[in-house]
């Protein structure tokens, strides 16, 4: 049973490190965007491709021409968070509970 347990503690892992570094990236993501940076940048371009499909979801919850300011990055980290506590803490106890 300790090998299931290790598989499930190890995608645990990865999946906090992978919401980790997509939080870290929407938060540059929206600095970036007060600068009104070169779209054709190609850090730019990484980062909406890689932060755009978390974020798209919450933009068409709250369109940006009710409110005036676009809160989606923040719902999406909110969201990132709401998934580290829940999900990812989750899967470390049922591994815990194996092991």
């Amino acid at each position: 049973m300790f090998v299931l347990s290790n598989f499930i503690s190890a995608i645990a892992a990865i999946l906090d490190a992978l919401v980790t570094i997509l939080y870290w990236l929407i938060i540059i993501r929206a600095i970036t965007s007060w600068v009104n940076p070169d779209p054709h940048n190609v850090i730019v371009i990484f980062l909406h491709r890689v932060t755009e499909p978390v974020i798209a979801p919450f933009r068409r919850l709250v369109p940006l021409n009710t409110v005036g300011v676009d809160f989606s990055p923040l719902f999406a980290i909110l969201f990132l968070i709401f998934v580290q506590l829940f999900f990812v803490q989750s899967l470390k106890d049922w591994a815990h509970r194996l092991g």
